[in-house]
């Protein structure tokens, strides 16, 4: 059998250190047998997990050494200093060859094992940013819901670890007992799109107080409408190159990538609170096509309007429920 250690760290988060103790659990041969063997192992036998109980694990860190698959859950922000115990036993089972696998922030120890180093990884995109700087020999990919690398691999939020765990799974048995492992957590074997579709993709600031204030509540206005780089320039009483550098200095960014991104969020936003088609969707955003509109969506967003509506919908979802 092949042996999976989750190795439980103070502060563990419960569901990460769930969802792959069961889906690996869950996983059967056609025969009926059970390809994996899952423990759970500590540096002490009592760990307290973030929610305030207390969980009482039997294996220690020697365990690592016997281990196949070792998975590393995400841990509750303010969890103590990891020892250099654990992350001796960690660089130990790499050096070792061992697969290793973390699940949302559990990245981070990871990261802090140096086992990250000039690899690409994830986390969940909250805490992308601060991967990145933390850890800058590390390649954040923040729009991913995982990350293979062959012997190392990362997970997006906690919810991605299902899908990480059932691409090894088909990475170890095949394709067809990866579905079943599917069917058995009731999730497909291969999510749509990364987990950019569930950033939260704000407003574009506007600077308070600042001359361009009025212009940009001006465009918030007109997505609707063709808005040109000189239309914008001419509203701020500008020549065109002095718009420009003005508008990077006071938002950071430029006029047309600003006026992209709201466009994008305007669409977000009739995706999830109406039943306007795409087409309609399109133009109420600003979007010269419904191609066009699709493209730059798909760009941003990592998954098609359709699938985003599918997702976010909450109009239809209460339909369907009351149906």
């Amino acid at each position: 059998m092949h042996s999976v250690a989750i190795l439980v760290l103070d502060g563990v988060v419960p569901f990460d250190m769930a969802a792959p103790l069961q889906v690996f659990d869950w996983t059967r041969l056609p025969d009926g047998r059970r390809p994996y063997r899952v423990r759970l192992c500590a540096e002490r036998p009592e760990v307290i997990a973030d929610g305030g109980f207390t969980l009482r694990v039997e294996r220690g860190l020697r365990a690592l050494a016997d281990a196949d698959t070792i998975i590393v859950p995400g841990r509750a922000e303010g969890a103590s200093p990891l020892s250099p115990a654990v992350l001796t036993a960690l660089r130990d089972a790499a050096g070792a060859g061992t697969r290793i696998a973390s699940v949302c922030v559990g990245a981070f120890v990871l990261a802090e094992a140096g086992l990250l180093d000039g690899l690409r990884a994830t986390t969940h995109w909250v805490a992308a940013g601060r991967l990145a700087r933390d850890f800058p020999r590390v390649d954040v990919q923040p729009d991913v819901l995982y990350v293979d690398n062959g012997q190392i691999l990362t997970s997006a939020g906690a919810a991605a670890a299902l899908d990480m765990c059932l691409h090894m799974i088909r990475r170890d048995l095949g394709s067809a007992v990866a579905a079943n492992a599917a069917r058995m957590s009731v999730m497909p074997l291969e999510r749509e799109g990364g987990q950019a579709q569930f950033i939260v993709h704000e407003h574009p600031p506007v600077p308070r107080g600042s001359d361009l204030e009025p212009l940009l509540d001006w465009i918030e206005d007109n997505l609707a409408h063709e808005v040109t780089l000189g239309a914008m320039a001419a509203r701020a009483g500008m020549g065109e190159r002095t718009f420009s550098r003005r508008f990077r200095e006071q938002t950071g960014t430029t006029p047309l990538q600003w006026l992209l991104r709201a466009r994008v969020r305007r669409a977000q936003y009739l995706l999830e609170n109406s039943d306007h088609t795409v087409e309609r969707i399109a133009q109420q955003a600003g979007f010269g096509s419904p191609t066009a509109f699709r493209e730059r969506f798909r760009k941003v967003v990592g998954t098609t309007p359709h699938a985003y509506r599918s997702a976010f919908n909450g109009r239809r979802a209460a339909v369907a429920g009351s149906g």
